[in-house]
């Protein structure tokens, strides 16, 4: 039973306000100002607190502060007789859940109760999940490479992580960009909150704005209650924008408002709500050509390069593909149940002269498939998979161009799946809504 606390001068308040909680099946708790109030909190903890703003001695944002020391995890409802801006401003900025008028509405309060009860269970939840990806995501057993180019991106991961900075991360498909993202996220000052991704062409630019700022009930056909959106749900974590160059100019311009003001309004929304999370924008494209093509604002080009990484392609770190290959056949194996352990010189000397257009992605799912096919230990030539049309020369008349490859190996692995798209797309290395709109645009079938 979740436990509630209300504190106010006023004892027919309290009264009335503990009655009607035991009523609809709280356990309440009472003070009669803030000081025996903060008491309560430190010996009984409750999930929430019912507070009047003026009192003797400790006000109600003095209550709402202290509270916040004690657990941040405790919601808090102030309520007041004085409808002041000001008052209503410093309580939300100071973590309040909610600021409520007298005389009260019993119904809205009702209903304010049970979803500051549900935020804050799904906060529990958020860092209890929090804690575990913190426990699994150790960069350096996940950034695989000791080739000098690598070195250097080590170096930025480690100078950014300890601030807020916006960092643009550029390079070609399946260089691991997201993987660099969580490095920088996992590695410092961010850790402890939110790392949330968003593919900016895996959702329609009607709902991007939504999934972005949230909306409130009702701002437009089928917002039937209020949500939040990736930017509140960071918190003072890390919002991961990947292919930020497909962004339309319409939403360009909101984003770059949100890094110029660093806060933003919920779609249907008038409050104003803080910005306080890393950015951290991805794209494959060549961000510098679009906006010469007027294709992507400079101003917000320069907003998102603030640092700007650069990763390389899987060819030019050849040196780093035999520490890729002992990692990843380490992991699949034990995600498969399987040994295959030994590589034949032959074997290895195909894979580290074979021109990996779909970078670590491509290669690492190369191997997938090689594992899976093998009947012993061994890491036969005959279950390595490459496209055929190139040679090792890099006869460009023949090469498939990206578009056609990765066509071509989602087929492979739907196809090897059973067409079990969560699987696929776990295999893939990509989203689920990111899998279905390839199967449309590429026209995939079973």
């Amino acid at each position: 039973m979740e436990k509630i606390l209300v504190i106010d001068d006023d004892e027919s308040i309290r009264q009335t306000l503990t009655n009607f909680l035991k009523r609809i099946g709280y356990s309440a708790l009472a003070a009669e100002d803030g000081k025996a109030g903060i008491e309560i909190v430190q010996a009984n903890q409750p999930d929430l607190v019912i507070s009047d703003i003026k009192m003797p001695n400790l006000s109600g944002l003095d209550v709402l502060k202290k509270v916040k020391e004690i657990d941040p995890l405790i919601k808090v409802i102030l309520i007041t007789a004085h409808d002041e801006v000001e008052t209503t401003i410093e309580a939300m900025q100071n973590g309040a859940y909610d600021y409520i008028e007298k005389p009260l509405d019993i119904e809205r309060l009702k209903v304010t109760i049970s979803r500051a009860l549900e935020s804050k269970l799904l906060s529990e939840r958020i860092d209890s999940i929090i804690e575990d990806e913190v426990k699994e995501f150790q960069p350096e057993k996940r950034i695989i490479g000791k080739s000098l180019i690598m070195k250097e991106i080590y170096k930025i991961i480690g100078q950014v992580s300890g601030n807020r900075v916006t960092v643009l991360l550029q390079g070609e498909s399946g260089t691991g960009k997201e993987l660099i993202a969580k490095s920088i996220h996992y590695s410092g000052i961010t850790k402890n909150f939110p790392f949330v991704a968003i593919n900016c062409t895996a959702i329609t630019e009607s709902l991007l704005e939504s999934e972005l700022f949230g909306h409130e009930k009702g701002s437009f056909t089928g917002a039937e209650r209020m949500k939040k959106g990736k930017f509140e749900l960071a918190g003072e974590g890390t919002i991961f924008l990947d292919e930020i160059s497909e962004m339309s100019p319409h939403l360009q311009v909101k984003l770059l408002r949100v890094l110029q003001e660093k806060e933003f309004e919920r779609v249907g929304g008038e409050a104003v709500i803080p910005m306080k999370a890393r950015i951290i924008a991805a794209t494959n494209k060549n961000l510098e050509q679009l906006v010469k093509e007027g294709k992507f604002r400079e101003d917000l080009y320069y907003r998102l390069k603030v640092v700007s990484i650069h990763l390389p392609p899987l060819r030019e770190r050849t040196d780093d593909i035999p520490h890729l290959i002992s990692y990843f056949l380490n992991k699949i194996n034990k995600e498969l149940h399987k040994n295959v352990n030994k590589i034949p010189e032959e074997v290895m000397e195909i894979l580290m002269n074979y021109d990996w257009v779909g970078n670590v992605r491509e290669l690492e799912n190369t191997l997938m498939q090689a594992v899976v096919l093998s009947t012993d230990d061994v890491l036969h030539k005959e279950n390595i998979l490459l496209r055929k049309t190139q040679t090792f020369e890099r006869n460009k008349e023949h090469l498939l161009s990206l578009n056609e490859v990765e066509k071509r190996h989602i087929q492979l692995v739907l196809d090897h799946t059973g067409w079990n798209k969560p699987k696929a797309a776990e295999i893939l290395g990509i989203s689920l809504p990111t899998l279905y709109n390839k199967i449309e645009s590429y026209k995939l079938s079973q």
